[in-house]
């Protein structure tokens, strides 16, 4: 029972470090990335769907992103939710398609990027440290119930911390990499 509760404790670590890496790829670096609209949706037929569902994402230079949707009707409600997401760029509309054309970034808003990672990375570290307190709060329902010695109790604990030490140096990790890539010109 207490290697399930390490076990389910992992899981959500690992859940959380992922979600990071989701929110990471939001942030903008110098470069086009088009896994910058996976999060914008647009109503299609009824359905929020994806842009990337709807429409061809490509990038045809390291700081342009070309959207073609599949459907040409489409094509401004695309453009209105692009806009909408406040990427920071405004859509050019050619007809067919969406050419998002993205400005070398000022040392100004490569600051402000910076920040956006140090805020994401430190929201995960408290989702991490209360992963950490809900599975100790089990570890100790358990020794209260007699399922576990004192002793046992405090050999988790110790597995508990190292879980949380390991994610918290790979959330860090994360940081330091996007920083990187954020502030790299």
């Amino acid at each position: 029972m207490p290697e399930m509760i390490l076990m389910e404790a992992e899981e959500k670590m690992e859940m959380s470090l992922a979600a990071l890496h989701r929110e990471f790829v939001t942030i903008r670096t110098g470069r086009a990335n088009p896994k910058m609209l996976e999060r914008i949706t647009v109503d299609y037929y009824g359905a929020q769907s994806p842009i990337n569902q709807i429409a061809s994402v490509q990038v045809p230079e390291a700081s342009q992103i070309y959207v073609k949707p599949y459907d040409k009707s489409v094509l401004s409600k695309i453009e209105k939710a692009i806009f909408a997401a406040n990427l920071g760029v405004t859509p050019t509309n050619d007809g067919n398609g969406l050419r998002l054309i993205f400005p070398p970034m000022t040392e100004e808003r490569r600051k402000e990027s910076v920040k956006a990672v140090h805020k994401q990375a430190e929201e995960n570290k408290i989702a991490i440290r209360n992963i950490r307190r809900d599975a100790i709060a089990d570890l100790k329902k358990m020794e209260k119930d007699k399922l576990l010695t004192e002793d046992q109790l405090e050999i988790y604990q110790e597995e508990v911390q190292k879980l949380t030490d390991k994610y918290i140096e790979k959330i860090d990790q994360a940081a330091a990499d996007k920083e990187k890539d954020v502030m790299h010109i």
